[in-house]
Order: structure tokens, then sequence, then C-alpha cells
């Protein structure tokens, strides 16, 4: 999972590199069709861009304190993918159709954190004591 995130997050810097003017075409075919990019002095920040072969993205921001956006593209199955995410002091959180789920947390495993959250006086005062031992 965290090779997962990280892919994620090399994606989406690297679409985060600013365009400027850019005129070109690429080895699928897609040209450029609409790309715009505006910075301002505060630190916030627009940029997006889309092809004409559907490849398409977008972000908005300030500086290095949090950022919002997204892609999407047609996969080679012909599949449209699309992805959101917000990246802000908590981390880079993506959403999307595409991405795997983690299974959901057992009833019971469930209902012992809570457990413990609501009772942290009952911690076992000995278990520092015996984990030394081993």
């Amino acid at each position: 999972m965290f090779k997962f995130i990280v892919l994620i997050a090399s994606v989406a810097t690297i679409l985060a590199l600013p365009l400027h003017d850019v005129h070109y075409s690429n080895p699928e075919g897609g040209a450029v069709i609409k790309n715009y990019q505006s910075d301002s002095h505060g630190g916030s920040y627009r940029y997006g861009y889309e092809t004409s072969n559907g490849i398409s993205a977008q972000e908005q921001g300030v500086g290095g304190h949090h950022a919002a956006g997204g892609f999407s593209y047609i996969s080679p199955e012909g599949i449209p993918i699309s992805l959101s995410y917000t990246a802000d002091e908590h981390g880079f959180h993506p959403e999307g159709a595409h991405l795997p789920v983690p299974p959901p947390i057992p009833e019971a495993i469930l209902r012992s954190l809570e457990y413990n959250a609501a009772h942290p006086e009952e911690e076992d005062p000995h278990y520092e004591e015996a984990s030394r031992h081993f």
C-alpha cells in the first residue's frame, strides 16, 4: 500500500509541474488544446490543461501549504480513469473509483479499539515490566 501511495504522490508531483505556453503533440497523437496557469503574489496558484486525446489535469493551492486537484485519462483498456486529491499538513489524500479499498475492520476489533479508547485507566501497569524480560 505504501508503494502505491508513493506512486500516486509521484504522479501528482509530476502533474504539478508548471506548464508555460505548451504547444506540442504527444506520441499518442493528442495535442494540448487547453492550458492555463495563474499565480498570485500571495502564493496561491491555479493551473490546468486538457489534451485532444482525453487527458486533463487541474490543481489549485497555496504555496507549500495545501493543494487540491485531479486528473483524468482513458486507460489502454478504454476505461475512464479519474482521480481527485487534496494534499495538506495531514498528507496526500487521493480519491478515485479505480483505487483499491482496504477491507473493513472486523467488528470485534472495532469494539475492542473503542473499548480501549474509552477505558485508558485499564492499561496493564505490569506490561512494560514484563516486556523487558523478552
